[in-house]
């Protein structure tokens, strides 16, 4: 159950403090009265309170005063003032500094008690946004981008030197690399973070679409256009538009986004009045656009123009030292997201992973994990080597080499067999039902396990 709202009244008339006070009560507010405004202030600094109802005019110090020095000390407490007919100019000045709204006496109790609950609603919303804002900045922010290697803290130090900048930047990297996640923790680290952030795929649209989806267009500008429609450059204007995969861009287009990036300002399709943006961008690519410039695939200038501030993102294998940090945070991630109480990986797994060419970069790392916690089952709490390789296509890949340990089939079949046989506390009937197999079969199985030393 929620916890009541307090409500803290401030008039030197003590009718009109019974009076408001019984009235807030009815609505299930605590409320506390006053009679002068540095006892309110005590009061304040004493309690907590949601809402100040306080009078202009006051014995000792006005209640002018109170809102300065509540707005400088708390300036998330809210105020509503109570003033005369006669001093309306100074209700609107109260406005000004930061007082949510005004009642003037004689007040009607239904309209007080309206204002009250629409502050409230208010409030309401305004904590709302906040817990929004900060999952965004949980889902976007550094704290989602792991990585301790030297590459990584690279990478870390450019978001942090250019995301509170206007500049325009450019990350290049390989599929997979985690590009868009950048991107965004550089837009939710900036002072557009209230702003929108609009993404653009340029590679997954035909190119007679790309413009339009760019720009906008007028109504009629070409068949099926029935309606005005902003483009990605309005709809981003105040925030941060991302162009993915610039380098599919073609030349006659990369011509008017330069010409964008130049004037501050779009043209829709269909149309001739200039618009002005107001829009940061970033651009990301996994192709070498310096190459592509010397191949005349990707204009010099439009070059330049976007590579402000290159970040490069390095690929798994120049950062192999964050795999094991890549695996834990998605083993927490899905294992949340699943309901499992898969609490980490096992070291030999770690070293079989740790060992795995990864071509689809982080990508790939998280699909692998995603796929291991879901295919484990809902009592296991430790992953190893054999959950990684369930319903993966791909197990020709993996390098086995047959020397080392937990990396051959024969080894993995032994460390599924010896860990099931322990959790059953080495019943072999159950074992052999679990596994798959038949006692007779497990027997010979663990008489080979012996020859090799272990003892079962």
């Amino acid at each position: 159950m929620s916890e009541a709202k307090r409500i803290l009244v401030v008039d030197d008339d003590e009718m009109i403090c019974d009076l408001l006070k019984e009235t807030f009560q009815r609505k299930n507010y605590e409320v506390e009265v006053v009679l002068k405004g540095k006892e309110a202030l005590d009061r304040i600094r004493e309690n907590r309170f949601d809402l100040v109802v306080s009078d202009i005019r006051l014995p000792d110090i006005s209640g002018m005063r109170v809102l300065t020095e509540v707005k400088k000390e708390w300036p998330d407490l809210g105020v509503i003032m109570i003033t005369a007919y006669g001093s309306i100019k100074n209700a609107v000045k109260a406005m000004k500094q930061g007082a949510f709204d005004y009642i003037t006496k004689p007040f009607d109790l239904d309209e007080l008690e309206m204002v009250v609950e629409k502050y409230f609603q208010y409030q309401n919303l305004a904590d709302e946004n906040v817990y929004l804002r900060s999952e965004l900045d949980k889902k976007f922010g550094f704290s989602n981008i792991i990585g301790n290697s030297p590459p990584m803290q690279k990478v870390f130090e450019a978001i942090r030197m250019v995301a509170r900048t206007k500049a325009t930047v450019l990350i290049q990297g390989a599929s997979g690399t985690g590009k868009e996640l950048v991107a965004r923790a550089i837009h939710y680290n900036s002072d557009r973070r209230h702003g929108p952030f609009i993404t653009m795929n340029c590679a997954a649209l035909p190119e007679g679409l790309v413009e339009s989806e760019l720009f906008g267009h007028e109504k009629g500008a070409f068949t099926g256009a029935y309606r005005m429609t902003k483009g990605r450059f309005e709809l981003a204007h105040g925030g941060t538009l991302l162009l993915d995969e610039v380098s599919e861009i073609g030349l006659n287009l990369q011509a008017k986004l330069l010409r964008v990036l130049q004037e501050r300002e779009i043209v829709r399709v269909g149309g001739g009045k200039p618009i002005p943006v107001d829009v940061r961008i970033i651009a990301t690519t996994n192709q070498d656009l310096k190459k592509a410039v010397e191949q005349q695939r990707f204009r010099e200038d439009l070059y330049y123009r976007l590579n402000v501030v290159p970040i490069y993102l390095p690929t798994i294998s120049e950062r192999r030292e964050d795999i094991p940090l890549l695996i834990h945070h998605f083993v927490k991630k899905y294992s949340a997201e699943n309901g499992r109480k898969i609490k980490g990986v096992s070291e030999q797994a770690i070293k079989m992973l740790m060992e795995r060419d990864w071509p689809g970069n982080v990508r790939e790392i998280e699909n692998c994990v995603e796929r291991a916690v879901v295919m484990s089952g809902p009592d296991v709490e430790t992953l190893e080597p054999y959950h990684f390789y369930f319903g993966e296509e791909a197990v020709s890949e993996q390098k086995l080499e047959m020397s080392q340990p937990i990396t051959t089939l024969y080894e993995m079949e032994k460390n599924l067999i010896l860990k099931t046989l322990r959790e059953n506390n080495y019943n072999r009937t159950k074992t052999a039902e679990l596994l798959g197999i038949s006692v007779r079969t497990l027997r010979n199985k663990l008489n080979e396990y012996r020859k090799e030393g272990i003892q079962i």
